[in-house]
């Protein structure tokens, strides 16, 4: 009757489980290009391929800043001499760069009545072109003094190209165009503080429109080897390309890329459009490529007409992410708020993504690497490796043109790598530009000294102690000349508390071990060590002869083994069903014939395999029985025999019910038991392939069996009629177990079950439980017979009659 926990039963076994024997030894796979940043490298690049490689030296120069924000670095014909447009005071700065010493000397060369210089080109007559901003003034400075100034219709020049010694383009922001600078005209044009809107007037100053796009900003402009002009925006970040002509795009779309062969100029050199005398018509761009929420940070043509471009994807510009835009709303007293200062340096991830794009001549756009939580600055190109200035950590990344891998270089403490310039007759040294905090840096593919990289913090998953680091392989470096260090902590803080960098030795079995190192989280450190001028082969030689070995160096991943701390088992579900059903358990299935790659990947699962099957189990009545289940985990996934065990309340001695059994339920008779409350007790054991001295014993105390074959007592039934209605009333207890309800039985066949007690709870082992039936629904009855049950299933019946 009352076996509505028959349904518990089967809701019970969804819980069952068993833990699957895994390997007792762990493994952390380090991958370099993954786990190494950027700046933890020093001397060596990480590689898509997981690699360690041989990279530049990344020296930051140590000079204090010569301005708050440094915008461009544009080279002299001094290869010492550089000049840096710089904000918010609106300098130029001459830097003089000692490459031997890593320093310079900076003397503020012009000072511009504009807060921000964007953009900087120093001419042939030694005189330079500046754009700057909030206001969009085109400067020419000549003798450390500006000469001409123009306001152009728009809020900021971003980036200016050279065509010749008399052309010149201006790429600008709100609203995004180019415009055409006819040099000497516009070196007359004298200094004029008002915003020009008139184009005829501009035209009389020597500045024509080139070319517009409908996205607000030309962020940079370049020169393709065909003379054609090509163009990235924001907040779009599409890719243009302008006809050469400056006339209209139809003939020239279809034009073939013809490099140049100029004998008055180098193979490669830019054949500018020429100047078109009076109003030049207005050149329509073509896109070579569409985006959206994204900026073309920058453009690097290359000879055979290919271009490269970086762009990021992210709802702010390079601007606002290194500084506010300054305010151009005026004050209380009329004059302009000045600019806010710069913020301190970023802390937060950079949410975007950048993207290194191939443009072929003559072919569709490929996109060669890509990085989230990182913003594409600049290009630069060293021999087959392009060179990327990043951020928002400082990031340097590269990408090898011949095996078509991504690479990370030595990074800066700085959070934006903004610009960066090859230094004139120093093959393989590159200046960089900083931001947050400014300065210079020196990026040196040639320098030799100790080379490291650090990873980042490894989570080994559990507390462990550390067994052997292991490499795939060491190319072009022998054993002797790596020297690993490892970290632990206990704690997941980057900074503190961190043990010492211990060395590791090298054993008979390529492996590297140190002894007592124990932690949750670790940090592995290399060095390479060792004569950098010692004698090598000839394809490991420097220009001067002098031999480096280490500069065509890899180190494949490596491993780290550990011994997670053996944790003790934990029981997450023990229940008593219902008494009176056993199981009848399903036969073990017998192994698939065949082993699937996903199971070959996922590890081997060799446990007992008769537990997959307990939720087909039958499930029968068997008066005296009583199942147990319980779920028992183990963290460390080892595997368990567990012992249930029960003892009455007033007998010190357990009796074991089932012995050190994979299953995890036990069923057992009880109609042998006396009546009374017994402890139950459940013992789990790990067992092999865990060795035995190391195996832990947990032991649980379980919830109380009651065994009742009482059945209960009917103190007061009753049958009456009242109205038009048999009210049956029965009160009733029980020595040891609950009440369950009454079953009624009329003689004319009609059957009731109530289980809900008069006061409407049912929580005691004294109840009263009351029915009412309609008369007309029992009127040709005479008697009925009413049965009051327990929750252990006994029964106490009285035949009544009104």
């Amino acid at each position: 009757m009352f076996r509505g926990q028959l349904f518990l039963l089967v809701g019970f076994a969804c819980f069952l489980s068993s833990s699957l024997a895994e390997p007792l030894s762990k493994k952390t796979d380090i991958d370099f290009f993954r786990d190494v940043p950027s700046r933890n490298l020093k001397g060596l690049g990480t590689r898509s391929d997981g690699r360690l490689v041989a990279g530049p030296f990344l020296v930051e120069i140590a000079v204090a800043a010569p301005a708050d924000l440094l915008w461009c670095l544009e080279p002299t014909p001094d290869p010492a001499k550089w000049l840096v447009g710089t904000g918010a005071e609106g300098k130029i700065i001459e830097v003089t760069f000692e490459p031997g010493n890593a320093t310079y000397a900076a003397r503020d060369l012009a000072k511009l009545d504009d807060p921000q210089v964007f953009a900087l080109k120093r001419l042939t007559d030694g005189s330079i072109l500046a754009g700057t901003s909030p206001k969009g003034a085109l400067y020419l400075v000549r003798d450390e003094a500006p000469v001409a100034r123009t306001l152009l219709p728009v809020d900021s020049i971003v980036d200016l190209l050279l065509l010749d010694e008399n052309t010149a383009l201006a790429a600008t922001g709100n609203p995004g165009r180019i415009y055409r600078i006819d040099l000497k005209q516009f070196a007359g044009s004298g200094i004029n503080a008002e915003k020009i809107r008139d184009a005829k007037i501009l035209a009389e100053r020597g500045i024509t429109l080139f070319g517009e796009i409908r996205d607000r900003n030309v962020r940079r402009i370049a020169a393709l080897a065909d003379g054609r002009i090509v163009a990235g925006s924001a907040p779009k970040g599409n890719v243009y390309a302008f006809p050469r002509e400056g006339t209209g795009a139809a003939s020239d779309a279809r034009a073939p890329v013809v490099p140049a062969t100029s004998k008055s100029k180098p193979a490669g050199a830019v054949q500018p459009p020429p100047p078109s005398p009076g109003s030049a018509a207005k050149a329509e761009p073509v896109i070579l490529q569409e985006n959206k929420d994204a900026e073309v940070t920058d453009l690097l043509p290359q000879p055979n007409g290919d271009l490269y471009a970086t762009i990021v994807y992210s709802t702010s510009t390079g601007e606002t992410r290194i500084t506010p835009i300054a305010s151009t709303k005026s004050g209380r007293d009329g004059k302009e708020e000045p600019p806010p200062p710069p913020p301190p340096a970023q802390v937060e991830r950079f949410a975007g993504r950048s993207a290194l794009i191939w443009f072929p001549a003559d072919g569709f756009p490929e996109t060669l690497a890509a990085r989230p939580n990182t913003a594409f600055y600049r290009i630069a190109r060293h021999g087959d490796v392009l060179i990327v200035a990043g951020g928002e950590q400082g990031e340097l990344i590269g990408y090898d043109l011949k095996a078509r891998l991504s690479l990370t270089f030595a990074g800066s403490i700085s959070s934006q790598l903004n610009s960066i310039a090859p230094l004139t007759g120093a093959a393989g040294k590159f200046l960089v530009l900083r931001n947050n905090a400014p300065g210079l840096a020196l990026l040196d593919f040639n320098a030799t000294g100790p080379r490291e990289a650090e990873t980042r913090r490894l989570d080994l998953g559990t507390p462990a102690r550390l067994g052997a680091l292991r490499f795939n392989r060491l190319r072009n470096l022998s054993g002797g000349n790596l020297v690993p260090e490892l970290r632990t902590s206990n704690g997941s803080d980057e900074v503190e508390g961190w043990g010492p960098w211990t060395p590791l030795n090298a054993s008979d079995d390529a492996g590297w071990r140190a002894d007592g190192l124990r932690g949750r989280y670790a940090k592995l450190r290399l060095r390479i060590a060792g004569p950098e001028n010692a004698s090598g082969p000839p394809s490991v030689r420097d220009e001067a002869g002098r031999g480096r070995p280490f500069s065509t160096l890899e180190i494949d991943r490596a491993t780290i083994y550990s011994l997670p701390q053996n944790r003790r088992p934990l029981l997450q579900d023990f229940r008593v069903l219902t008494p009176g059903y056993s199981i009848i358990p399903a036969a073990e299935q017998p192994p698939p014939a065949s082993v699937t790659l996903s199971q070959t990947l996922q590890g081997p699962k060799d446990d007992d395999r008769r537990k997959g099957n307990f939720l087909s189990s039958q499930v029968v009545p068997s008066p005296g029985a009583q199942v147990v289940t319980w779920t028992v985990v183990d963290p460390d996934g080892d595997n368990l025999v567990c012992t249930f065990s029960i003892r009455r309340e007033d007998n010190p001695g357990w009796t074991d019910v089932a012995a050190a059994t994979r299953d995890s339920y036990a069923q057992f008779d009880t109609a042998h038991l006396p009546d009374g409350v017994y402890f139950t007790r459940l013992v789990a054991t790990e067992t092999a392939p865990r060795p035995r001295a190391e195996r832990l014993v947990q032991t649980f105390e379980t919830d109380d069996l009651v065994v009742d074959h009482t059945p209960p007592e009917a103190i007061e039934a009753t049958a009456i009629r009242v109205g038009e209605s048999v009210v049956v009333t029965v009160r009733g207890r029980d020595r040891l177990s609950l009440l369950d309800g009454i079953e009624v039985i009329f003689n004319n066949g009609v059957r009731e079950i109530v289980e809900q007690p008069a006061d409407g709870v049912r929580d005691g082992r004294e109840e009263t439980f009351r029915l009412d039936v309609p008369l007309a629904k029992v009127s040709n009855a005479t008697s009925l017979e009413v049965t009051l049950f327990d929750v252990a299933g006994n029964g106490t019946a009285r035949r009544l009659t009104w």
